[in-house]
């Protein structure tokens, strides 16, 4: 049965998590605070941590920093905030994804199937990714319907398709696909983005597969 660390000073937020997760045949441990969710994620090791960015005693980013200091345990991150920055902060120090409070429980039960399927072995996993009408097959970097890509657009497509449902952010792609001396450069992930989704979207101006998260990064939604 998969445990999930719930990490939240907000005792009604708290207890309707714990309540949804149980009854959704989840095992429920909670911590008020940073120091709290470090000690039971030591003691418990959850499978997943949902975790709150606004505690009372630490940052968020200090939490995450401090579990993947010994763990590669999946973080979906709970943000009240509404600059994207902090929620970059946090993706960039290890979080798996995000949630915006106030969020709809099957939003946030759907990002944590998304990241435990994630977690399944890699022999498990087939190199052959949908993209609406279009068959991926990231073994043989084939697409069906004779659509093809240069180089640097096989990468980036590939970074998003290994990652389904996860949002990765701007300055890990640029780091991946172009280098380390390329993070700032936006632009390109625009342009190939756009180059993409002209190539796989059936609707390129409405693209339901290859999403912007904007100020954040991509994410590829299966």
């Amino acid at each position: 049965m998969t445990r999930i660390l719930v990490v939240d000073d907000d005792a009604q937020i708290t207890r309707a998590l714990r309540i949804n997760l149980k009854a959704r045949g989840y095992d429920v441990d909670t911590a008020p605070d940073g120091a709290g969710a470090l000690r039971a994620a030591a003691h418990t090791h959850p499978d997943l941590v949902v975790l709150d960015l606004g505690l009372p005693d630490m940052e968020g980013s200090e939490v995450i920093a401090g579990l993947r200091g010994w763990t590669a345990v999946p973080i979906i991150v709970l943000s009240g905030r509404a600059d994207s920055a902090d929620k970059v902060a946090a993706l960039d120090a290890g979080a798996d994804d995000y949630v915006t409070k106030p969020f709809g429980v099957d939003e946030l039960l759907a990002r944590i199937r998304a990241v435990t399927r994630r977690g399944r072995p890699a022999e498990e996993e087939s190199p052959v990714v949908m993209i609406g009408s279009y068959e991926v097959d990231l073994s043989e970097h084939s697409i069906s319907g004779g659509v093809r890509l240069t180089p640097t657009e096989w990468q980036l497509l590939e970074h998003l398709l290994r990652h389904p449902g996860k949002l990765i952010t701007q300055k890990e792609l640029l780091h991946d696909v172009w280098g380390p001396q390329y993070q700032t450069e936006t632009n390109y992930l625009r342009q190939y983005m756009a180059r993409l989704r002209r190539k796989l979207e059936a609707d390129p101006a409405r693209p339901r597969h290859l999403l912007t998260e904007p100020g954040m990064g991509y994410r590829f939604r299966p």
